[in-house]
């Protein structure tokens, strides 16, 4: 750092991995029929999307992305609740900033013991209030069951924007369309176009990892095969009960690994996680696994994290073509951009716009 030159470059691409969204928005045909559908739903699980709705939200996230000026009102006069009673950095700020950049009012909620639950209130009555009060709620939880208890309660859409153990659906969106913006070839079947990837975590453990592996399975034909790397103690815990055996049933091969860098010469995708959930809280995962500028990655295999990081990813990685944790971050607000506008019945404003 030069204390003496304090300017910055304002056009500098902010991230590696920025690829224009153009080609994937050019891959993929228009059907508002399946975004008009979200206005119909909660958003719980990675089960619920099947590919010709995961399609239209990235080319609606890719369309956003491409001319986000083209899209700073279709939220007007729309109040978002922004509940967090779990901590969160990039999560909440991205729903936030999605729904500012859309032209929509906010009202957010970061800390549970300055509400009513802290006195005992039960999340049902929270919910009936949440009616009243705004058109979209968005939570996040440690509590596997909120969401749940919240759900039946409610007349408008929520979120689930992490619960506990269980999952983290948008984040899985968000995944999903880095790949595919990566490499758009992927999501046409006739193409041909398969990859390797290899998930470094306990999928029974990792909610991200859970929702990831739903959303991936709904693509099989791009993937040759994945492959769980983990360390011996995680054996046994791997997967949950069911969780491995309904990736293959649609489809998806997979195969374990204890040796990371064993492995890394293969992968087109290395996705790494290390955080994973213990009751109420979370421990770091796989103290043996790091990706550093002296692993063995492929010359063009690029890394996705959900963040935050620790030292499983070192920095020296930063500044390198397989960085697109940035890239997978900043896309997320795109994702969530088309993801909002959909269910709060706004999607007609923004399908024909080009």
């Amino acid at each position: 750092m030069n204390v003496n030159d304090v300017s910055f470059e304002r056009e500098r691409p902010d991230v590696y991995g920025d690829a224009h969204p153009k080609a994937l928005l050019r891959t993929i045909q228009e059907d508002g029929d399946f975004l008009v559908k979200l206005a119909k739903q909660h958003i719980v699980s990675g089960d619920q999307f099947d590919q010709d709705t995961m399609k239209q939200l990235f080319r609606l996230a890719a369309k956003i992305e491409s001319n986000p000026k083209r899209f700073s009102s279709p939220l007007q006069n729309k109040i978002l609740i922004s509940a967090f009673y779990e901590p969160s950095t990039r999560t909440r700020l991205s729903f936030e900033s999605a729904w500012h950049r859309l032209g929509g009012d906010i009202m957010s909620i970061t800390d549970r013991s300055t509400t009513g639950i802290a006195k005992g209130e039960c999340l049902a009555d929270v919910a009936e209030m949440f009616n009243n009060y705004g058109d979209c709620v968005v939570l996040r939880d440690n509590n596997e069951s909120s969401l749940f208890e919240m759900m039946d309660a409610l007349r408008i859409p929520i979120i689930n924007a992490g619960n506990g153990v269980d999952e983290h659906p948008t984040q899985a969106l968000a995944d999903m369309y880095a790949i595919f913006k990566w490499r758009p070839t992927l999501i046409d079947p006739e193409a041909n176009d398969k990859i390797k990837i290899g998930v470094i975590g306990v999928p029974n453990k990792m909610r991200t990892v859970r929702s990831f592996l739903k959303c991936l399975s709904v693509f099989p034909e791009a993937v040759d095969e994945l492959v769980i790397i983990h360390d011996e103690a995680s054996s046994g815990d791997l997967f949950g009960e069911g969780q491995r055996e309904e990736l293959e049933e649609r489809g998806i091969c997979i195969r374990t690994a204890t040796e990371l860098d064993d492995v890394l010469p293969e992968l087109d995708i290395v996705y790494i996680n290390a955080i994973s959930w213990e009751g109420d809280t979370f421990s770091t995962y796989g103290d043996a696994f790091h990706l550093t500028e002296k692993s063995p990655l492929k010359e063009d295999a690029i890394i996705l994290h959900p963040l935050a990081r620790g030292e499983e990813l070192s920095t020296a990685l930063d500044h390198t073509s397989h960085n697109w944790y940035f890239s997978q971050a900043r896309g997320a607000v795109f994702l969530r951009m088309a993801l909002l506008t959909c269910m709060v019945e706004r999607a007609e404003r923004v399908m024909d716009v080009v």
